[in-house]
């Protein structure tokens, strides 16, 4: 795949409610290129906008919902591959209009890989600061947790002897030195903070920052916002699927 990065890539979502321009990002080089490919080759012709929810985000690039019947289950097609994450995070994040890769769930993609051709572009909801706020406490504990249970998977091993020998002070005294060790490593990576272009997009345009640094966002909406609010607002059925479909068609913008 090329990584010439001198050049702005753009391409254009065609439906019947109107047309979504979009962005690639230079900086995810790997999404940009596998985009531009898919596009080439027609792979996204005809597919749907499978899944969308109001107020969060719409989601394509299931080669599955080509011709799909009504009420088939969709969302787990691809091209036979995935893609390693580019998370540019905090420059990159979910402000409203930003386009970023679907994947599977940490549990079964601990290192985050993006779907291959599955995407979505974010509509989200606008927050006040006392919200914001209160998301940071929410990071703050998550990446603590995050930090204690990698420490308690490296002495997994001592963990199972103590409770087989039923060695309950050892298991107290355990547990107290890597809660230090979690407060340590916390206090050593700082608390997570929204940055003020983050805080500013989501007290205005808005977004889905409970989704930051999770997901790779690999390129934003710069014309066709209003397209976008007209298929989160479509009416759904089973699984998200629209009731109407929404065929799309991706060609670049040279």
């Amino acid at each position: 795949m090329s990584t010439d990065n001198s050049k702005i890539s753009y391409v254009l979502i065609k439906t019947e409610l109107g047309d979504i321009k979009i962005k690639l990002y230079n900086e995810t080089p790997l999404h940009r290129d596998n985009f531009i490919k898919l596009v080439k080759e027609g792979f996204y012709n005809d597919t749907l906008f499978h899944r969308v929810i109001k107020n969060f985000m719409i989601q394509g690039g299931d080669p599955d919902s080509k011709g799909a019947p009504a009420g088939k289950s969709l969302g787990t097609g691809g091209p036979g591959y995935n893609i390693p994450a580019e998370i540019v995070y905090p420059q990159f994040f979910h402000k409203r209009g930003a386009l970023a890769a679907a994947r599977q769930a940490d549990q079964v993609n601990p290192e985050r890989e993006s779907s291959g051709s599955q995407f979505y572009i974010v509509w989200g909801d606008t927050y006040n600061q006392g919200k914001l706020s209160q998301m940071e406490k929410q990071m703050s504990q998550m990446q603590e947790q995050t930090i204690f249970d990698n420490l308690v998977k490296e002495r997994k091993s001592q963990i199972m002897q103590m409770r087989k020998n039923k060695d309950q002070n050892g298991l107290f005294e355990l547990q107290e030195e890597l809660i230090a060790l979690t407060k340590a490593e916390s206090d050593k990576l700082g608390a997570p903070k929204f940055t003020p272009e983050q805080k500013e997009a989501y007290t205005t345009i808005g977004g889905t920052p409970h989704l930051d640094n999770q997901y790779t966002v690999f390129g934003e909406v710069v014309e066709g916002l209003d397209i976008v609010e007209k298929i989160q607002n479509t009416e759904t059925g089973s699984g998200d699927r629209p009731k109407k479909d929404i065929k799309i068609e991706v060609v670049i913008i040279e």
